[in-house]
């Protein structure tokens, strides 16, 4: 039943039998077989279709629940037998927002070198994306904010706190200051993350705090294309310390710390709230405990 399951979870999530049978490497007429077996088993219709998926049936959003547990419980099955066999091995998946990338990397570079058969994958992915990949189990793992969006039921280990620069050019009259107040920004040529982002989110609300409301004239995801149009013009950006220090680095920009009130916001490792959890992922958090502390 669980590869049943496992369609049936495909399809509750693409919404379109075409691209769920693609995601599992499968056909769609063994899709559609296999889905129907699975109602059959359960003696209830999951999904309405007529030409096309038509949604989930009453039935079928209380099944979904219980597949993701199911499922879940299933793959960590295989973790433990696999521990039992190989030690430590597999592949991590772990998605984290944009501005945490660089402790993404940092946190899978030391757990490689303690164990060098877990294989990662590292997406970048906006917070509420990486609260549906963990429910849908499409990633073990993700960093995210830990306090400032609901998280829902999830474990969580902290790994460092937000502090926020402005970063600029040589010509900006910020270059060369101790610090710069946020409500100094309100004339400038700002170039900051998309709305959708929570690191935008709680910038917009920094600047509602020191009564301004300026406009960003230039919006993307990617906190690379940020950089390199402040490096490009007269253009400035917010960045949380960490990676406002890596992308400037041997580069004539400047990150000065914005000074006045603002709150730190925690960003941790989340996963999946189960009891026990998987070898791997048991080291994972420990891993980012230690990497706290360091």
């Amino acid at each position: 039943m669980i590869d049943k399951l496992e369609m049936f979870l495909a399809v509750a999530k693409e919404g379109h039998f075409g691209r769920a049978a693609a995601s599992l490497g499968i056909a769609q007429p063994t899709l559609s077989t296999g889905i129907k077996q699975l109602e059959d088993q359960l003696g209830v219709q999951l999904i309405f279709r007529g030409s096309r998926f038509g949604g989930l049936t009453p039935e079928g959003q209380r099944a979904l629940i219980w597949a993701r547990q199911i499922v879940g419980d299933a793959r960590q099955l295989r973790d433990e037998m696999r521990y039992s066999r190989d030690g430590l091995s597999g592949q991590l998946r772990i998605a984290a927002i944009p501005t945490a990338l660089t402790w993404a990397s940092r946190l899978a570079t030391r757990f490689g070198e303690k164990h060098p058969n877990v294989r990662f994958t590292i997406l970048s992915r906006t917070s509420i994306e990486i609260l549906s990949m963990l429910e849908n189990l499409d990633i073990d793992a993700g960093i995210s904010y830990l306090d400032n969006e609901p998280t829902g039921k999830v474990s969580t280990e902290p790994l460092y706190n937000e502090r926020y620069m402005v970063v600029c050019n040589a010509a900006s009259p910020f270059a060369r200051r101790d610090s710069v107040g946020w409500e100094e920004l309100a004339d400038q040529r700002l170039c900051l993350l998309t709305p959708d982002m929570q690191n935008r989110r709680i910038i917009n609300r920094h600047f509602q705090e020191a009564g301004i409301s300026p406009e960003a004239r230039i919006e993307s995801n990617s906190t690379v294309v940020l950089v390199a149009n402040v490096l490009s013009g007269g253009w400035v950006t917010v960045l949380p310390f960490d990676m406002a220090a890596f992308l400037t680095a041997g580069k004539p920009l400047h990150a000065v710390p914005l000074a006045g009130a603002q709150r730190d916001h925690a960003v941790g490792l989340v996963a999946p709230y189960r009891e026990p959890h998987t070898p791997v992922l048991r080291a994972l958090l420990a891993e980012a405990r230690r990497l706290s502390e360091v």
